[in-house]
């Protein structure tokens, strides 16, 4: 699954979008060199958040943080696609450095994901309800209190 579209490309990048993906020969805009370039920066972000999301995790992420995720691979697709056409510049570089660099912090914990699906027992709470540093376990009621045993 791609974390981004030609739709969403379009939207973002409309100008640029059809002067770096025009074709050479009929300079017509190759949409199937965009869908490899948008395939390939899907996995490239998968292969860095996987230090720390699994597949399923990152194919159930709630509005934001996939609509992040999305930048990030648009970022990253657009240098794909510039350097398929070898028309890079600069800008294009920069921001593909950035989205690298903020989804290596992702990887290591200096930002966090958040998966859309709720559940009951071991599902993660809001993160304004735990501190950065703060471990998380989950773990069936005790059956054994004080209160259920009589005070021994």
């Amino acid at each position: 699954m791609a974390f981004a579209t030609i739709a969403d490309l379009e939207t973002r990048f409309p100008n640029e979008l059809t002067l770096l993906a025009a074709d050479e020969q009929t300079g017509l805009r190759d949409d199937q060199r965009i869908e490899l370039g948008l395939v390939d920066a899907s996995t490239e972000v998968r292969a860095i958040l996987a230090a720390r999301y699994s597949a399923a995790e990152l194919d159930s992420l709630d509005d934001n943080s996939a609509r992040i995720v999305a930048v990030y691979a648009m970022d990253i697709a657009m240098y794909r696609i510039a350097l398929a056409f070898t028309r890079s510049s600069e800008n294009i570089k920069e921001r593909y450095d950035q989205a690298i660099k903020r989804l290596e912090a992702i990887a290591s914990g200096k930002g966090a994901l958040v998966s859309g699906a709720s559940g009951g027992a071991g599902s993660t709470p809001p993160p304004g309800d735990i501190g950065q540093n703060e471990v998380l376990f989950s773990a069936p009621e005790r059956v054994f209190t004080r209160e259920r045993l009589g005070r021994i």
